[in-house]
């Protein structure tokens, strides 16, 4: 099998969720080669299960798993330090925390709207700022700097009505921070992308698509976009790989949607267009 990421380390935040996007990218990371991968998460409850996992299909890989709040300076700064001081190199850190409310303006208060915009965007930033030192080293195994910072914003931070308020502008917050950081990073080889999930199945959204299904209505989840369905975890993760590889090498600074089409016109609905 062709190896995309044969011999990188990887940092993923907000891979506890057993049908989320963390854990599907770390399953496509080991499964092109990737050398070690630290998964990470608030929460622990299913991070023994991934280890297990993965290291059963790939035993070539290192995996670890690390609880921490990823909106802490003191933790990301160690989860940084320990891939460096345990490989000497950092290759892609995939910032991919984050939580959503479900309220409406009106009815959120300042710790609710913060709280959201610490772990969604804060988040992000510690990552960036981490990484950066991190690859920035070189060694005889990577004579050269670089690496690849990726966020999980959202279709949200793109358009309005895809999301509450508080989780569009953390999202809107992780899309600017990329951009920005990769003209600051300019010269440095390291590239900050965003990819923008229209509405997928994780265990973020796994009460509306349990709902639909239990009303049967299932097939009204994605109606807007022109592929007309949901989508899956897996199908941002190979995104979320290919920017890791170095098969993006020349991409940097973008907001990519992996949304079916949503943010790509306006919305209708379908057979009342006049």
């Amino acid at each position: 099998m062709y190896r995309r990421v044969k011999g990188k380390v990887v940092i993923i935040t907000g891979a506890n969720s057993p049908i989320g996007i963390g854990r599907a990218s770390a399953h496509q990371f080991a499964r092109h080669g990737a050398r070690a991968l630290f998964l990470c998460d608030y929460a622990a409850t299913h991070l023994a299960t991934h280890k297990r996992e993965l290291s059963s299909l790939y035993p070539s890989v290192d995996i670890h798993t690390r609880q921490f709040d990823a909106a802490s300076e003191p933790a990301v700064a160690q989860i940084v330090q320990e891939a460096l001081s345990a490989y000497g190199r950092l290759d892609v850190f995939f910032a991919n925390a984050g939580i959503s409310s479900r309220k409406v303006f009106w009815d959120e208060d300042t710790e609710g709207f913060m709280k959201t915009l610490r772990t969604n965007a804060l988040s992000v930033f510690l990552a960036v700022k981490y990484a950066r030192a991190a690859m920035l080293e070189t060694s005889p195994g990577k004579p050269y700097p670089g690496g690849s910072i990726i966020a999980t914003a959202s279709v949200a931070g793109l358009r309005s009505n895809a999301g509450p308020t508080d989780y569009s502008a953390s999202k809107a917050a992780v899309i600017s921070l990329v951009q920005t950081c990769a003209y600051q990073l300019a010269g440095s080889g390291i590239r900050c992308n965003a990819v923008c999930p229209g509405l997928i199945e994780t265990g973020m959204t796994k009460s509306t698509f349990e709902a639909a299904r239990a009303r049967g209505t299932e097939r009204k989840i994605g109606q807007l976009n022109p592929l007309r369905r949901g989508g899956q975890a897996d199908e941002i993760a190979r995104v979320v790989l290919f920017l890791g590889s170095e098969e993006a090498s020349y991409v940097n600074g973008q907001a990519w949607a992996v949304d079916g089409g949503l943010s790509a016109g306006l919305p209708f609905v379908p057979g009342k267009l006049a």
